[in-house]
C-alpha cells in the first residue's frame, strides 16, 4: 500500500500545497524521517543527494514553526553553497506561503544590506551559507536566541569544503531549548562529533541506497592530445541533452566553455568568481534543459542539483578519488545511470591508473580523435573488447 504525505502525519493544507506541486508520495528519507521530526525528536539522517532530504526536514519545521519577531527567525538551515540555498528555498516558499511561513535564503555574493532589510521585516525561517550568516550575527543583524529549529544539511559536503568551525560557531549561539535536525551521505569522522556534541539523544534514519558506487555508472577513459582535447569533448556531449564536465580551475572552466560555444555547443561555466545572477541563469538553463553542457569547478558542483544528467566528463582528471566519486555522482542520482568519461593526456595516465584503482575499476585508457564514431555512443562501446 503506498504511504502519503497524510499518512505520515502531515497537516491537509501541506498536503494540498505539495500535491498542487505534482508531489503526491513521499521519498523514502521522507517516510522514515517526517514523523519523528513533527514530534519534536532530534534526527539524523544520512542519505544521498537528491534523496529528497529537503522536504524531509522542511515539511516538519513549516508544521511547528511560529511567527518570529523582527530579526529573530526561529528557524535556521545552513547548507554548504549559494546555489542549494536558493534551490531549498525556493522549494520550501510555496509551503511557506500555504501557512503564513516567510522563508528566506541568505548567502554570500548577494547584496547584504538587502538582506539586512528583509531580516529587520521579519523573516521566519532562513536558509543560510556559515559565512554570511556570521557575517549578519557579527553586524547585529540578526539574534539566533529565539531558534527553535536548527537544521545542517549536507554536513559531509560542509566537512569537505572546511565550514564545520562556522557551523560549529553558529551552533554555539543557539540558547533556548530547540530542534536540531542533521542530514548527511556520510556520518563518520568529524561529522560524527558534530551530531555527539549538538543533538540530543537523536533518532537515526538512514536510507538504504547505496552512497555513490562506481557500478551506478558506465566508466570509459579516452586518452587524448592536447590540441585536439576540448573537440574530443564536444563530440561526446553532442549525443545527449545533458553533460556536466569537470575542470581544476576557474580560469579553465571558462576558457573550456568559450572554446565549446566556438564549436557550436551550448555550454555555460559556473564558479565562484562569476556574479550570482549568472550563476542562477546557468543553473536554471541546465535544469530546464535549455543549457547542453555546465562547466563547473568541483566547488561550485555542490550547487548543481539536476537529475537527469547523461554524462560526466572529468576534462581534467580529479587528484583524489573521493573527488572522482563526488563528480561521477551527478549522473547517477535519485537511481539513475549514467555514463562517466575521464579525459587524460599522455603525462596524466599514471596518476589515473592509480585513481582506478583506489576506486576499484581496470579499465583500459584508449586513444581517441575527435572524428572517432564511437564518441558518440561510448556507453555501449566495449573497451575491453
Amino acid at each position: 500500500m503506498t504511504t502519503t504525505f497524510a499518512d505520515l502525519g502531515v497537516s491537509d493544507d501541506l498536503c494540498s500545497a505539495l500535491s498542487s506541486r505534482g508531489i503526491t508520495e513521499p521519498f523514502a528519507i521522507q517516510s522514515i524521517a517526517i514523523p519523528d521530526a513533527l514530534a519534536g525528536r532530534d534526527v539524523c539522517g544520512k542519505a544521498r543527494t537528491g534523496s529528497g532530504k529537503t522536504l524531509a526536514f522542511g515539511i516538519p519545521v513549516l508544521e511547528n514553526i511560529g511567527k518570529a519577531k523582527p530579526k529573530r527567525p526561529l528557524a535556521l538551515a545552513l547548507v554548504p553553497t549559494r546555489e542549494l540555498a536558493v534551490q531549498v528555498s525556493e522549494e520550501l516558499i510555496p509551503l511557506g506561503k500555504s501557512r503564513d511561513v516567510s522563508v528566506t535564503a541568505v548567502y554570500g555574493g548577494a547584496n547584504i544590506e538587502r538582506q539586512i532589510a528583509r531580516l529587520e521585516k521579519g523573516v521566519d525561517f532562513i536558509v543560510a551559507t556559515p559565512g554570511r550568516m556570521i557575517d549578519l550575527v557579527d553586524r547585529k543583524a540578526v539574534d539566533l536566541s529565539d531558534l527553535t529549529h536548527v537544521i545542517v544539511d549536507e554536513a559531509d559536503r560542509m566537512a569537505d569544503m572546511g565550514f564545520l568551525p562556522q557551523v560549529e560557531w553558529l551552533l554555539r549561539q543557539v540558547d533556548g531549548e530547540h530542534q536540531t535536525l542533521l542530514f548527511s551521505a556520510t556520518l563518520d569522522g568529524v561529522v560524527d562529533s558534530l551530531v555527539r556534541r549538538y543533538q540530543t539523544d537523536p533518532v537515526f534514519h538512514e536510507v538504504e541506497s547505496p552512497q555513490v558506487t562506481i557500478d551506478q555508472m558506465v566508466h570509459r577513459f579516452v586518452q587524448v592530445h592536447g590540441m585536439d582535447k576540448v573537440k574530443v569533448a564536444a563530440a561526446i556531449a553532442d549525443s545527449v541533452d545533458r553533460t556536466i564536465m569537470f575542470t581544476a580551475t576557474k580560469h579553465m572552466a571558462d576558457r573550456l566553455a568559450r572554446e565549446l560555444k566556438e564549436l557550436g555547443v551550448n555550454a555555460a561555466a559556473i564558479h565562484g568568481d562569476l556574479r550570482q545572477s549568472h550563476r542562477e541563469k546557468a543553473l536554471n538553463d541546465f535544469a530546464a534543459g535549455k543549457l547542453a553542457v555546465m562547466v563547473a569547478t568541483d566547488v561550485a558542483a555542490r550547487g548543481i542539483h539536476v537529475d537527469d544528467v547523461e554524462i560526466v566528463i572529468h576534462y581534467d582528471p580529479p587528484a583524489e578519488h573521493k573527488t572522482y566519486l563526488h563528480r561521477s555522482g551527478r549522473t547517477a542520482r535519485a537511481g539513475g545511470e549514467g555514463l562517466v568519461v575521464t579525459l587524460v593526456l599522455w603525462n596524466e595516465e599514471l596518476d589515473v591508473k592509480r585513481m582506478q584503482k583506489r576506486v576499484g575499476l581496470d579499465l583500459p585508457i584508449v586513444e581517441m580523435f575527435s572524428n572517432d564514431s564511437r564518441l558518440t555512443d561510448l556507453a555501449s562501446w566495449d573497451p575491453a573488447a
